[in-house]
């Protein structure tokens, strides 16, 4: 699980929220970061990709220690 920032531009709303990082598909810069879960939903975030990126890195190796 990661911790990110969701960003809704049309209503300037931003909150915390926590995500399962096995279900990411893909993250892009679209400048946005858009992250694409296996579902096909898609999630704007505040994090650049290479801070979602470190932070799934930083859970994988925590869980598998």
């Amino acid at each position: 699980m990661i911790k990110l920032t969701k960003f809704n531009s049309e209503k300037k709303i931003k909150g915390e929220f926590i995500l399962n990082a096995e279900i990411i598909e893909t993250i892009e810069e679209t400048p946005d970061t858009v992250i694409t879960l296996t579902n096909g939903k898609k999630i704007i975030v505040e994090e650049s990709m290479e801070d979602v990126v470190r932070q799934v890195i930083k859970y994988k190796r925590a869980w598998f220690k």
